[in-house]
């Protein structure tokens, strides 16, 4: 089963954002995260709807950041993202009339609900500024700076 990194991918894009001082365009963001242009102005479309980033056309536009990183959290990204399955694991749905799959499903079910609240609460607490500054601590531990478009170089 393919993983959903779409909530990952946004933040990391995100926080380059973050460091860069003006616009940046999707063919720079899109070089950093080994993607298709496309798929950045897709992505960025839906955060923009959400008022997390705007859009500047023409000669030295691209996006920016639109809000501020100490109020955002990864669940409100997470809700922009149209709150996709945080579990890759689901409950076997083929015979509902099986009285162990309803057992089974039962069980299962509780925990699934459990795991995926928690995690939820979890995204509540990490809002965008404390990766960032996580980032920074990384930055100056490995003695770089931050460039857009060499960060993933190495």
């Amino acid at each position: 089963m393919k993983r959903d990194s779409r909530l990952s991918g946004v933040l990391h894009v995100l926080l380059h954002m973050a460091e860069h001082d003006g616009p940046v365009t999707s063919e720079i963001l899109a070089r950093a995260m080994h993607t298709n242009p496309v798929v950045i102005r897709r992505i960025m479309a839906g955060l923009r709807d959400q008022g997390y980033v705007r859009s500047e056309k023409g000669h030295g536009g691209g996006w920016t950041l639109a809000c501020d990183l100490s109020k955002v959290t990864l669940r409100d990204i997470y809700a922009a993202l149209g709150s996709p399955s945080v579990l890759a694991m689901g409950n076997r749905t083929e015979t509902p009339g099986c009285l162990v799959e309803q057992a089974v499903n039962a069980a299962l079910g509780q925990a699934f609900e459990d795991a995926e609240a928690l995690l939820l609460a979890r995204f509540g607490e990490v809002t965008l500024a404390i990766l960032s500054a996580d980032v920074h601590e990384r930055l100056i531990a490995h003695g770089e700076s931050h460039h857009l478009e060499n960060t993933h170089a190495s």
